[in-house]
């Protein structure tokens, strides 16, 4: 039986260019989600107040409701 041994990869050193390309793609993908949150926004302060209720915010809470900080389990609008 033969043995075959292959001598153990060296890891790879991040280029300069991987992580420019990295870094470019981080700050896209956070332009992207900044653009469609500003337009989320601007589509909820177009609405009603009683649309707004149905959905189950105030306009107050509208920025926090499309940045995912608001808990509406703690939010009760009447």
């Amino acid at each position: 039986m033969t043995t075959i041994s292959s001598p153990a990869a060296a890891p790879e050193r991040p280029s300069i260019l991987g992580g420019l390309l990295r870094l470019l793609r981080i700050c896209g993908d956070a332009l992207a989600t900044h653009w469609v949150r500003r337009e989320a926004i601007k589509t909820l302060r177009q609405l009603d107040d009683r649309t707004l209720r149905d959905i189950g915010i105030s306009r107050c809470h509208i920025e926090t409701a499309v940045t995912g900080d608001l808990d509406l389990e703690l939010v009760r609008i009447r």
